[in-house]
Protein backbone atom coordinates (compact mmCIF):
# COMPACT_ATOMS: atom_id res chain seq x y z
CA UNK A 1 0.00 0.00 0.00
CA UNK A 2 1.44 3.35 -1.04
CA UNK A 3 1.20 6.35 1.28
CA UNK A 4 1.00 9.75 -0.34
CA UNK A 5 2.31 12.66 1.69
CA UNK A 6 0.60 15.97 1.09
CA UNK A 7 3.04 18.90 1.00
CA UNK A 8 2.86 21.02 4.14
CA UNK A 9 1.43 18.18 6.26
CA UNK A 10 2.96 15.50 8.40
CA UNK A 11 1.59 12.39 9.99
CA UNK A 12 1.77 14.09 13.38
CA UNK A 13 -0.65 16.82 12.35
CA UNK A 14 2.07 19.48 12.15
CA UNK A 15 2.55 22.09 9.46
CA UNK A 16 0.27 25.02 8.65
CA UNK A 17 -2.86 22.84 8.61
CA UNK A 18 -2.19 21.37 12.05
CA UNK A 19 -1.36 24.75 13.54
CA UNK A 20 -4.56 26.19 12.11
CA UNK A 21 -6.65 23.38 13.60
CA UNK A 22 -4.96 23.87 16.96
CA UNK A 23 -5.67 27.60 16.82
CA UNK A 24 -9.33 26.96 15.97
CA UNK A 25 -9.60 24.50 18.87
CA UNK A 26 -8.20 27.05 21.30
CA UNK A 27 -10.64 29.66 20.01
CA UNK A 28 -13.54 27.36 20.88
CA UNK A 29 -11.98 26.42 24.22
CA UNK A 30 -11.17 30.00 25.18
CA UNK A 31 -14.63 30.97 26.60
CA UNK A 32 -14.81 27.90 28.84
CA UNK A 33 -11.16 28.25 29.85
CA UNK A 34 -11.66 31.91 30.77
CA UNK A 35 -14.82 31.18 32.78
CA UNK A 36 -13.12 28.24 34.51
CA UNK A 37 -10.10 30.35 35.45
CA UNK A 38 -12.13 33.34 36.66
CA UNK A 39 -14.84 31.53 38.60
CA UNK A 40 -13.23 28.22 39.63
CA UNK A 41 -9.46 27.90 39.44
CA UNK A 42 -8.39 31.34 40.67
CA UNK A 43 -11.00 31.51 43.49
CA UNK A 44 -10.05 27.98 44.57
CA UNK A 45 -6.36 28.83 44.79
CA UNK A 46 -7.17 32.10 46.58
CA UNK A 47 -9.43 30.29 49.07
CA UNK A 48 -6.69 27.75 49.77
CA UNK A 49 -4.28 30.59 50.44
CA UNK A 50 -6.82 32.34 52.69
CA UNK A 51 -7.35 29.14 54.69
CA UNK A 52 -3.68 29.29 55.72
CA UNK A 53 -3.96 32.81 57.14
CA UNK A 54 -5.84 34.64 59.88
CA UNK A 55 -7.67 36.78 57.29
CA UNK A 56 -10.75 38.62 58.53
CA UNK A 57 -13.15 40.91 56.77
CA UNK A 58 -11.60 43.94 58.42
CA UNK A 59 -8.20 43.00 56.95
CA UNK A 60 -9.29 43.46 53.33
CA UNK A 61 -8.35 47.14 53.51
CA UNK A 62 -5.03 46.31 55.15
CA UNK A 63 -3.74 43.13 53.47
CA UNK A 64 -0.26 43.56 54.98
CA UNK A 65 -1.75 42.95 58.42
CA UNK A 66 -2.66 39.37 57.49
CA UNK A 67 -0.42 36.71 59.07
CA UNK A 68 0.39 33.26 57.72
CA UNK A 69 -0.86 30.70 60.25
CA UNK A 70 -0.33 27.42 58.38
CA UNK A 71 -2.75 24.69 59.41
CA UNK A 72 -3.94 26.50 62.53
CA UNK A 73 -7.40 27.16 61.08
CA UNK A 74 -7.84 23.45 60.31
CA UNK A 75 -6.78 22.50 63.84
CA UNK A 76 -9.21 25.02 65.30
CA UNK A 77 -11.99 23.66 63.11
CA UNK A 78 -11.69 20.17 64.54
CA UNK A 79 -11.53 21.61 68.03
CA UNK A 80 -14.76 23.52 67.40
CA UNK A 81 -17.70 21.55 68.80
CA UNK A 82 -20.07 23.45 66.50
CA UNK A 83 -18.16 22.31 63.40
CA UNK A 84 -18.04 18.71 64.62
CA UNK A 85 -21.78 18.84 65.29
CA UNK A 86 -22.36 20.18 61.78
CA UNK A 87 -20.33 17.32 60.28
CA UNK A 88 -22.65 14.90 62.07
CA UNK A 89 -25.68 16.85 60.82
CA UNK A 90 -24.34 16.67 57.27
CA UNK A 91 -23.77 12.93 57.69
CA UNK A 92 -27.43 12.57 58.68
CA UNK A 93 -28.46 14.47 55.55
CA UNK A 94 -26.41 12.04 53.44
CA UNK A 95 -27.27 8.79 55.21
CA UNK A 96 -31.02 9.49 55.25
CA UNK A 97 -31.48 11.71 52.21
CA UNK A 98 -29.53 9.75 49.59
CA UNK A 99 -31.19 6.31 50.06
CA UNK A 100 -34.64 7.87 50.42
CA UNK A 101 -34.25 9.99 47.28
CA UNK A 102 -32.81 7.08 45.30
CA UNK A 103 -35.51 4.71 46.51
CA UNK A 104 -38.39 6.99 45.54
CA UNK A 105 -36.77 7.86 42.22
CA UNK A 106 -36.12 4.21 41.37
CA UNK A 107 -39.65 3.11 42.32
CA UNK A 108 -41.23 5.81 40.18
CA UNK A 109 -38.91 4.98 37.29
CA UNK A 110 -39.90 1.30 37.43
CA UNK A 111 -43.60 2.22 37.46
CA UNK A 112 -43.25 4.67 34.57
CA UNK A 113 -41.24 2.15 32.57
CA UNK A 114 -43.72 -0.68 32.94
CA UNK A 115 -47.24 0.28 33.88
CA UNK A 116 -48.24 3.64 32.39
CA UNK A 117 -46.16 4.14 29.28
CA UNK A 118 -48.81 6.16 27.45
CA UNK A 119 -48.77 8.87 30.11
CA UNK A 120 -45.03 8.56 30.79
CA UNK A 121 -44.20 12.02 29.44
CA UNK A 122 -46.93 13.70 31.52
CA UNK A 123 -45.97 11.99 34.78
CA UNK A 124 -42.28 12.48 34.10
CA UNK A 125 -42.89 16.22 33.72
CA UNK A 126 -45.01 16.35 36.88
CA UNK A 127 -42.47 14.46 38.99
CA UNK A 128 -39.55 16.46 37.59
CA UNK A 129 -41.22 19.82 38.27
CA UNK A 130 -39.81 20.17 41.83
CA UNK A 131 -36.28 20.07 40.41
CA UNK A 132 -36.81 23.24 38.37
CA UNK A 133 -39.12 25.03 40.80
CA UNK A 134 -37.69 28.11 42.50
CA UNK A 135 -36.35 26.94 45.86
CA UNK A 136 -37.08 30.24 47.64
CA UNK A 137 -40.76 30.11 46.69
CA UNK A 138 -40.95 26.45 47.69
CA UNK A 139 -39.28 27.13 51.04
CA UNK A 140 -41.79 29.89 51.82
CA UNK A 141 -44.64 27.49 51.13
CA UNK A 142 -43.05 24.80 53.29
CA UNK A 143 -42.50 27.30 56.11
CA UNK A 144 -46.18 28.22 56.02
CA UNK A 145 -47.20 24.57 55.87
CA UNK A 146 -45.00 23.38 58.76
CA UNK A 147 -45.19 26.37 61.09
CA UNK A 148 -47.32 26.13 64.21
CA UNK A 149 -50.94 26.28 63.09
CA UNK A 150 -49.93 25.83 59.46
CA UNK A 151 -51.43 23.62 56.79
CA UNK A 152 -49.96 20.38 58.14
CA UNK A 153 -51.17 21.09 61.67
CA UNK A 154 -54.64 21.89 60.34
CA UNK A 155 -54.73 18.60 58.47
CA UNK A 156 -53.72 16.77 61.63
CA UNK A 157 -56.32 18.71 63.60
CA UNK A 158 -59.01 17.57 61.17
CA UNK A 159 -58.43 13.98 62.31
CA UNK A 160 -58.17 14.91 65.98
CA UNK A 161 -54.37 15.11 66.30
CA UNK A 162 -52.45 18.02 67.78
CA UNK A 163 -49.74 19.22 65.41
CA UNK A 164 -46.33 20.21 66.80
CA UNK A 165 -44.25 23.26 65.90
CA UNK A 166 -42.25 21.32 63.33
CA UNK A 167 -39.52 23.82 62.48
CA UNK A 168 -38.87 24.78 66.12
CA UNK A 169 -38.70 21.23 67.45
CA UNK A 170 -35.14 19.88 67.80
CA UNK A 171 -36.29 16.37 66.84
CA UNK A 172 -38.65 17.26 63.98
CA UNK A 173 -36.85 20.09 62.18
CA UNK A 174 -34.24 17.80 60.61
CA UNK A 175 -36.81 15.38 59.09
CA UNK A 176 -38.70 18.33 57.56
CA UNK A 177 -35.52 19.75 56.02
CA UNK A 178 -34.53 16.33 54.67
CA UNK A 179 -38.05 15.85 53.31
CA UNK A 180 -37.74 19.10 51.36
CA UNK A 181 -34.40 17.94 49.95
CA UNK A 182 -35.91 14.61 48.92
CA UNK A 183 -38.90 16.35 47.32
CA UNK A 184 -36.58 18.58 45.31
CA UNK A 185 -34.29 15.80 44.07
CA UNK A 186 -36.26 12.60 43.56
CA UNK A 187 -37.21 13.84 40.07
CA UNK A 188 -33.56 13.87 39.02
CA UNK A 189 -33.06 10.32 40.28
CA UNK A 190 -36.27 9.20 38.55
CA UNK A 191 -35.26 10.60 35.15
CA UNK A 192 -31.78 9.06 35.31
CA UNK A 193 -33.09 5.67 36.44
CA UNK A 194 -35.78 5.77 33.75
CA UNK A 195 -33.14 6.42 31.10
CA UNK A 196 -31.14 3.48 32.42
CA UNK A 197 -34.18 1.18 32.41
CA UNK A 198 -35.08 2.13 28.85
CA UNK A 199 -31.53 1.23 27.75
CA UNK A 200 -31.96 -2.38 28.91
CA UNK A 201 -33.00 -4.58 25.93
CA UNK A 202 -36.44 -6.16 26.18
CA UNK A 203 -34.98 -9.39 24.81
CA UNK A 204 -33.15 -9.95 28.09
CA UNK A 205 -36.40 -9.90 30.06
CA UNK A 206 -38.16 -12.10 27.51
CA UNK A 207 -35.42 -14.70 27.71
CA UNK A 208 -35.53 -14.61 31.50
CA UNK A 209 -39.31 -15.04 31.46
CA UNK A 210 -38.99 -18.06 29.19
CA UNK A 211 -36.57 -19.56 31.71
CA UNK A 212 -39.18 -19.13 34.43
CA UNK A 213 -37.80 -16.00 36.14
CA UNK A 214 -40.48 -13.94 37.82
CA UNK A 215 -40.57 -10.17 38.28
CA UNK A 216 -38.58 -10.25 41.50
CA UNK A 217 -35.80 -12.44 40.06
CA UNK A 218 -35.66 -10.28 36.94
CA UNK A 219 -35.32 -7.19 39.10
CA UNK A 220 -32.62 -8.75 41.26
CA UNK A 221 -30.55 -10.53 38.63
CA UNK A 222 -31.10 -8.37 35.52
CA UNK A 223 -32.33 -4.89 36.28
CA UNK A 224 -30.17 -4.02 39.28
CA UNK A 225 -26.88 -5.38 37.83
CA UNK A 226 -27.43 -3.65 34.48
CA UNK A 227 -28.37 -0.42 36.26
CA UNK A 228 -25.17 -0.38 38.29
CA UNK A 229 -23.51 2.41 36.22
CA UNK A 230 -26.67 4.53 36.52
CA UNK A 231 -26.90 3.76 40.23
CA UNK A 232 -23.31 4.89 40.69
CA UNK A 233 -23.95 8.16 38.88
CA UNK A 234 -27.17 8.90 40.80
CA UNK A 235 -25.53 7.98 44.10
CA UNK A 236 -22.55 10.27 43.52
CA UNK A 237 -24.70 13.19 42.34
CA UNK A 238 -27.05 12.95 45.31
CA UNK A 239 -24.23 12.44 47.79
CA UNK A 240 -22.47 15.57 46.53
CA UNK A 241 -25.74 17.48 46.81
CA UNK A 242 -26.46 16.40 50.38
CA UNK A 243 -22.85 16.91 51.48
CA UNK A 244 -23.12 20.49 50.23
CA UNK A 245 -26.75 21.01 51.25
CA UNK A 246 -27.37 24.68 51.93
CA UNK A 247 -30.63 26.02 50.52
CA UNK A 248 -33.00 23.81 52.50
CA UNK A 249 -31.62 24.36 56.03
CA UNK A 250 -30.84 28.03 55.35
CA UNK A 251 -34.28 28.91 54.02
CA UNK A 252 -36.34 26.78 56.40
CA UNK A 253 -34.52 27.06 59.73
CA UNK A 254 -31.21 28.92 59.20
CA UNK A 255 -29.60 25.96 60.94
CA UNK A 256 -31.87 25.99 63.95
CA UNK A 257 -33.28 25.16 66.33
CA UNK A 258 -30.07 25.21 68.39
CA UNK A 259 -27.98 24.19 65.38
CA UNK A 260 -29.72 20.86 64.86
CA UNK A 261 -30.09 21.44 61.10
CA UNK A 262 -26.89 23.38 60.42
CA UNK A 263 -24.77 21.76 57.70
CA UNK A 264 -21.08 22.25 56.94
CA UNK A 265 -22.01 24.56 54.05
CA UNK A 266 -24.15 26.66 56.37
CA UNK A 267 -21.33 26.74 58.94
CA UNK A 268 -19.00 28.01 56.20
CA UNK A 269 -21.52 30.68 55.28
CA UNK A 270 -21.92 31.80 58.89
CA UNK A 271 -18.14 32.02 59.33
CA UNK A 272 -17.94 34.14 56.20
CA UNK A 273 -20.81 36.32 57.39
CA UNK A 274 -19.00 37.09 60.65
CA UNK A 275 -15.85 38.11 58.78
CA UNK A 276 -13.75 35.04 59.63
CA UNK A 277 -12.60 34.50 56.06
CA UNK A 278 -9.67 32.23 56.96
CA UNK A 279 -11.87 29.86 58.96
CA UNK A 280 -14.55 29.96 56.28
CA UNK A 281 -12.02 29.00 53.59
CA UNK A 282 -10.65 26.18 55.75
CA UNK A 283 -14.16 24.81 56.34
CA UNK A 284 -14.88 24.89 52.61
CA UNK A 285 -11.75 22.85 51.90
CA UNK A 286 -12.66 20.31 54.57
CA UNK A 287 -16.02 19.96 52.83
CA UNK A 288 -14.25 19.57 49.48
CA UNK A 289 -12.10 16.77 50.91
CA UNK A 290 -15.19 15.08 52.35
CA UNK A 291 -16.86 15.17 48.93
CA UNK A 292 -13.77 13.71 47.26
CA UNK A 293 -13.38 10.99 49.90
CA UNK A 294 -17.01 9.86 49.87
CA UNK A 295 -17.15 9.94 46.05
CA UNK A 296 -14.00 7.81 45.84
CA UNK A 297 -15.52 5.25 48.23
CA UNK A 298 -18.70 5.13 46.15
CA UNK A 299 -16.76 4.59 42.92
CA UNK A 300 -14.85 1.81 44.67
CA UNK A 301 -17.93 0.04 45.98
CA UNK A 302 -20.38 0.56 43.10
CA UNK A 303 -18.21 0.40 39.98
CA UNK A 304 -19.20 -2.44 37.64
CA UNK A 305 -17.08 -5.56 38.03
CA UNK A 306 -15.62 -6.91 34.82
Amino acid sequence: MTTTLVPGRTRGGGGPGGARRTAVAWVFLAPFTLIFLLFTAIPTVAALAFSLTDLRGSDLRHPLAVDFTGLENYVRLFQDQTFLRDILNTAVFVVVGVPLTMGIGFALAVVLNSGIRRLRTVFRTVFFAPVVTNVVAVALIWQYAFNAGGTVDKMLGAVGLAGPNWLQDQHLAMPVVILLGVWRNFGTAMVLFLAGLQAIPEDVYEAAALDGAGRWRQLRHITLPLLLPTTLMVSVLLTVFYLQVFDEPYLLTDGGPLGTTESVSLYTYHQFGTGRLGMSSAASFVMFLLVMLVSAVQFRLLRPRS
